[in-house]
């Protein structure tokens, strides 16, 4: 009988044999499906963030990453900018923000095919570029209307300033003229023919209350200390340490008279309906917080606009017809 011992025990050692290589074959092919199902798990994971990132992006031409829309401002750190930037990408749709100190080289840079679009000017500024430049450049959408106003760290009223004193205005054609309509309404100067959009200096009558000097748009609000009050564009208000609230006069963007200084977007005439600037413009125009920081940058006194496009052609053709005639 001891010799058949031998012959039952190996049955015995296989089977555990058996076992452990079951359990092993088991816990193997429990790491491989896990390893499956989680590599799978995070190729789709990776697939939908993906798609929901890059579906609708713009993978060529215009609005591409290797060709985004380039727009030229003044003053590209406003708090309207960085959301924007956001929605355009949201959108699919690349744009590079070209940032310019003065207002003297936006338009041309458009025009020279520098940028795609600009906006930082209002109709009546535009009219008097492409009349002076002979140049087409249009309106394709609205941003906002923004008061002009007087600035002064003197006084506290128009009523304060003294006769003979000196009050700075911008020397760009169209806020001159505005800035002097400005001054008028306050009491402070005179125009002949009662004032236009294309007032210059020479307008201002002898009789008038105050001598106007003109400077750089940027100048004026350190022109401060050095006379008794300035009209100071809203782009540099902020960055002078002041608010709309500091303001002792100031026009009045809801009339109707105001619509040539609806700011605008602007591009060259033969872009005029492409369909990637037109999405630019109406993410601007209906992104809550883009026109939340345009209000915030002008202090709260935006007004903002959606006039049709059409309406803007035609004031921009108006606008030009009278500028050529005032020359």
């Amino acid at each position: 009988m001891s010799n058949q011992t031998p012959l039952v025990a190996p049955p015995k050692k296989r089977g555990r044999l058996y076992a452990i290589i079951a359990i092993a074959v088991v816990v193997v092919a429990a790491i491989v499906i896990a390893i499956t199902v989680a590599v799978s798990s995070g190729s789709n994971s990776s697939d939908d963030d993906a798609a929901a990132a890059g579906d609708n992006a713009i993978t060529e031409g215009r609005g591409s990453a290797d060709e985004p829309v380039r727009i030229g401002v003044v003053g590209a750190s406003d708090p309207q900018w960085e959301p924007y930037i956001a929605a355009a990408k949201d959108a699919g749709i690349s744009i590079e923000l070209v940032d310019f100190t003065d207002y003297a080289q936006p338009n041309p840079a458009l025009t020279e095919g520098d940028l795609d679009l600009n906006q930082f000017q209002h109709i009546i500024y535009l009219a008097q570029y492409n009349v002076s430049a002979d140049a087409d450049l249009t309106p394709i959408g609205a941003t906002a209307i923004y008061p002009l106003s007087l600035y002064s760290t003197k006084y506290t009223s128009v009523d304060d300033i003294q006769e003979g004193e000196t009050v700075a205005v911008p020397n760009d054609a169209s806020n001159l003229a505005r800035g002097l309509l400005v001054l008028q309404s306050a009491g402070l100067v005179e125009l002949a023919d009662g004032g236009s959009p294309f007032s210059t200096i020479d307008d201002v009558l002898p009789s008038s209350k105050v001598k106007v000097t003109t400077l750089d748009a940027a100048l004026t609000p350190t022109s401060l200390p050095d006379v008794a009050a300035a009209i100071i564009n809203n782009d540099f208000v902020t960055d002078a340490g002041l608010t709309s609230d500091d303001a002792i006069a100031t026009d009045d963007p809801t009339d109707a008279s105001a619509q040539p200084y609806i700011n605008i977007f602007a591009a060259r005439a033969e872009d005029k309906d492409d369909k990637v600037l037109l999405e630019l413009v109406d993410i601007f125009q209906t992104t809550a917080a883009v026109t939340d920081g345009v209000i915030e940058a002008s202090g709260d006194t935006a007004v903002l606009a959606t006039t049709p496009v059409s309406e803007l052609e035609e004031s921009l053709a108006a606008t030009e017809k009278s500028y050529t005639a005032a020359q």
